[in-house]
């Protein structure tokens, strides 16, 4: 990556590649930002710069990168842009295309808690809170002031084959809308078959999707219908025609619920969507949802800062997070974070309910001092 005003990297600064996988052409393309402090000194919020362009799936792509964010909302972030230059030659159609971005680690592997699908805006996918400046300032990723991230490109197979290219389409198939439906189906409670009780609150919902969705509910719900979760009856009870759940808040059941019916979280910020995260993690343990609980770290990662990291990292042990874990580690491997992080109530509970971690923390940074040295 240049410093701001330069021209794009040469040849030895980046590097492309494609391969058809399975019904997809996929194609990537690694950043190398040299001289981070340079350019977030020189560029401001909203400012980027470009890198050379390159080709995958048969299209021209330039990544705009944005070392103090895009916006004002995520000025403490690191923005990313992929943006297409060009379409390939003689196809005039909308490039249906997904990308990521991942950060790289020393040994050139992306990092599981800094690898984020983007979402598409006008042409282009962007992610607006890619990693937290003093997240990546901290961790061992950046190094002699560089880092690296990887820019994926997937792009469906079909879309390139000429034989299809060359067929005149007289009819759009709509994409598919199925979680859309089933979202209709929980708000009407049509066909509903079991009721729950939580906190005095009743929620109707279908034993058979919750099944399919949830390995704990098809076990107990289609199966003897004893309580959900062995080992905690004293908080679960079947009474009659419906289930009483007395250890969940009512909201964080009825958005467990939206998960369950639309593969998706509604919308929520801030604080909000801190505190929610944190209760249907716990949540998706329990019911050995394996996508909302990753849904629920990457979020968590995102919020992460000296009033909440303690308890986070409390959290991540105790729920085996192992993702969140490495990143509540890499914020408070700095020296001045720890030491505000440990006049916090939630660093005294974590000194209380898992000292063990306070060993490992300290294990990890007196072997990062060794290194340096």
């Amino acid at each position: 990556m240049p410093a701001p005003g330069s021209a794009a990297p040469g040849d030895n600064e980046t590097r492309s590649a494609s391969a058809i996988v399975g019904d997809n052409l996929t194609g990537h393309h690694l950043l190398h930002i040299d001289g981070y402090s340079r350019t977030k000194d020189k560029l401001p919020t909203g400012k980027s710069i470009k890198s050379c362009p390159f080709r995958a799936g048969g299209h021209r792509w330039r990544i705009n990168y944005y070392p103090n964010g895009q916006t004002s909302n995520c000025a403490d972030f690191i923005s990313v842009f992929l943006h297409l230059e060009q379409s390939a030659e003689s196809d005039t159609r909308p490039v249906k295309a997904r990308a990521k971005f991942s950060l790289l680690d020393r040994a050139g592997k992306p990092v599981p808690s800094h690898s984020k699908y983007a979402d598409l805006h006008d042409a282009g996918w962007r992610i607006y809170n890619f990693i937290k400046r003093v997240l990546l300032e901290n961790s061992g990723h950046l190094k002699d002031d560089c880092f690296k991230i990887r820019c994926d490109v997937i792009i469906p197979k079909i879309l390139y084959t000429k034989d299809r290219a060359a067929t005149p389409s007289f009819f759009d198939v709509p994409a598919s809308d199925i979680f859309r439906q089933l979202g209709d189906l929980l708000r009407s409670k049509d066909g509903a078959d079991v009721m729950f009780q939580v906190a005095g609150k009743t929620f109707w919902a279908h034993r058979f999707i919750l099944g399919a969705r949830s390995p704990v509910f098809k076990d107990e719900l289609l199966g003897a219908m004893a309580e959900l979760l062995g080992g905690m009856k004293e908080s679960r009870a079947i009474i009659g025609d419906h289930i009483q759940i007395d250890d969940i808040l009512p909201q964080v059941f009825e958005t467990l619920l939206h998960f369950v019916y639309n593969d998706s979280l509604p919308e929520m910020e801030g604080q909000e969507e801190a505190m929610m995260a944190q209760h249907l993690l716990e949540a998706a343990d329990r019911y050995d949802m394996q996508r909302l609980k990753l849904i629920c770290e990457d979020k968590l990662c995102r919020h992460l800062d000296v009033s909440t990291v303690a308890t986070t990292l409390v959290l991540a042990e105790q729920h085996n997070c192992q993702g969140l874990k490495e990143a509540c580690i890499e914020f408070l491997k700095s020296s001045d974070a720890l030491e505000a992080v440990m006049e916090t109530d939630g660093f005294d509970h974590m000194a209380k309910s898992c000292p063990a971690l306070i060993k490992e923390l300290m294990l990890k940074l007196v072997t990062r001092s060794r290194k340096r040295k």
